[in-house]
C-alpha cells in the first residue's frame, strides 16, 4: 500500500515543484509528524504557521467532532444564523479595537486579501492600490497583483492595473500614497519576503499618511496573527490599528479558515449597488469556525502569545554559530540567515534527515524560517535546536559567502 500511495501521488496530484518532499504523514500529534517509514519529525514550521497549538489539539478535535454531529454546510455564507460563525465572530471582536468589529469569513488567506482589496475599492470609489517590495499576499490574481516579487508575477501578466510598489520601511516613500489611493496593503512583519520587521516610526507614519489621504490601511496578518509575534495580533506590538485586518493560517486551529475584518460602515458598502457585492459558498464553514473558536480560547487561556516571546528568546540564545549570520523576527516568527545558499540547502536537508522540518522561504536563498508551535514543550524545542546546531557544525569549514 505505501508504494501504491506514492505512485498515485506522483501520477495524479498536481505538484507545486519538480521535487516535492514526498513524505507520507500517517499521524500528527502535538509538535510531531509521524511518517509511514516509521520516522518521527519535529514540525518546526507548524505547517507554515498554521498549527500554532501543535497538531490535533484536544480542544480543537473535540470542537470539530461536536460540530460534525450538529451540521456541516447548510447555506451560502451570510444568510442563515449559524452559531459557530456568530460565536467566533463575537469572540474575535472582543479582542479587537472598536473600529474592527465586523467579520467576513473566508476559506483561506488569499481569499481574505481578495475580499479586502474589493472592499477598499468599493468603499472609497478609488482604484489605485499600493503595496511593498518583497511582500507576499497570495497567488490568486488580485493577491498576486499586490505581491512584490516579479518572479512570481511575470508568468501571469497582465495582472490588476494601477498597483504601485514602494520600498518596505521607507518613510520618505510614503508620499506616493495620495487621495487617489484606495488602499495600502502590507504585512506588519514580512514573512516570505525574509522575516523583515519594520521600524515603529515607519508604521506610525504609514498609519498617519493613510488617515490624511483617506486610503484604507490593510494589515495582512495571515502569518503574524494569533500570537505568533508575541501579541495576539502583530499590529498591537506597533501601537498602530489598520482599517482592515486579514487573517487565516493559525486561525482555524488546523482547519481551513480565513477572515477580513473592518468597521460596520465600511462593510455596509458590500450590501448595496449591487447587493451581494462579495459572496462565498464555503467561507466560514461551521466546522472550521467551531475549531477556530476552540483554538482561540486555548490561545487566550494559556497565554500563548507571551509564551511565543519566551520561545523566541530561547531560540536566539541557543542559535549561535559561525555560519549563522543573524536570527531576526519577533516572538516565535523568526528567520535564521545562513552564510550561503549551499549551506542553507545542506542544513535544511540534514535537519530533515535527523528529524527536524525547517522552512525555506520563497524569497530568499539563505533564510530559514523558524515557526515552532507556540506550545512546543521546551525539551522538544531544545532537541530541535540541538539538531540544527549539529547539522551546521558539520559545515563549519564551508564557504561563508552569501548567495553561493
Amino acid at each position: 500500500m505505501p508504494k501504491l500511495i506514492e505512485e498515485q501521488f506522483r501520477r495524479h496530484l498536481a505538484w507545486t515543484s519538480d521535487a516535492p518532499l514526498g513524505l507520507e504523514v500517517v499521524r500528527a500529534e502535538g509538535s510531531f509528524l509521524y511518517l509511514a517509514d516509521g520516522r518521527r519529525i519535529i514540525d518546526f514550521i507548524s505547517g507554515i504557521a498554521v498549527s500554532s497549538l501543535g497538531h490535533r489539539h484536544p480542544a480543537v478535535v473535540e470542537a470539530v467532532k461536536a460540530q460534525v454531529d450538529r451540521h456541516l454546510h447548510v447555506m451560502v455564507y451570510g444568510e442563515f444564523i449559524q452559531r459557530p460563525q456568530v460565536e467566533l465572530a463575537a469572540l474575535l471582536a472582543a479582542q479587537l479595537p472598536p473600529s474592527l468589529q465586523v467579520v467576513y469569513f473566508t476559506m483561506s488567506g488569499t481569499e481574505a486579501n481578495e475580499g479586502a482589496l474589493k472592499l477598499a475599492k468599493k468603499h472609497t470609489g478609488r482604484t489605485k492600490m499600493i503595496a511593498f517590495d518583497r511582500s507576499y499576499h497570495g497567488d490568486t490574481h488580485g493577491a498576486l497583483s499586490v505581491t512584490g516579487r516579479h518572479v512570481y508575477q511575470d508568468p501571469f501578466r497582465p495582472l490588476l492595473p494601477n498597483v504601485e510598489f514602494l520600498p518596505f520601511d521607507s518613510v520618505a516613500a510614503l508620499d506616493a500614497i495620495d487621495t487617489e489611493t484606495a488602499c495600502v496593503i502590507t504585512e506588519p512583519i514580512q514573512g516570505e519576503g525574509g522575516i523583515n520587521v519594520p521600524s515603529d516610526a515607519w508604521m506610525r507614519a504609514l498609519r498617519e499618511r493613510c488617515t490624511q489621504t483617506g486610503a484604507l490601511l490593510i494589515f495582512d496578518e495571515i502569518q503574524t496573527g494569533f500570537g505568533r509575534t508575541g501579541t495576539l495580533f502583530a499590529f498591537e506590538g506597533f501601537g498602530v490599528t489598520p482599517d482592515v485586518l486579514t487573517l487565516a493560517k493559525a486561525m482555524g486551529g488546523g482547519m481551513p479558515l480565513g477572515a477580513f475584518i473592518a468597521a460596520p460602515e465600511v462593510f455596509s458598502t458590500f450590501r448595496r449597488d449591487p447587493p451581494l457585492s462579495h459572496v462565498t459558498t464555503f467561507g466560514g464553514h461551521p466546522v472550521s469556525c467551531a475549531a477556530a473558536e476552540a483554538a482561540l480560547r486555548v490561545l487566550l487561556e494559556e497565554a500563548l502569545p507571551a509564551r511565543a516571546v519566551e520561545v523566541g528568546r530561547r531560540v536566539r540564545t541557543r542559535l549561535r554559530h559561525p555560519l549563522i549570520h543573524e536570527v531576526r523576527g519577533r516572538g516565535a516568527m523568526l528567520g535564521m540567515e545562513l552564510a550561503s545558499r549551499a549551506v542553507t540547502e545542506r542544513t535544511v536537508r540534514r535537519c530533515l534527515e535527523r528529524g527536524v522540518l525547517l522552512g525555506w522561504t520563497l524569497h530568499s536563498n539563505t533564510l530559514v524560517r523558524l515557526a515552532p508551535p507556540l506550545n512546543i514543550p521546551f525539551g522538544v524545542l531544545d532537541e530541535a535546536l540541538g539538531i540544527i546546531l549539529e547539522s551546521l557544525g558539520e559545515g563549519v569549514g564551508e564557504s561563508g559567502r552569501r548567495g553561493d
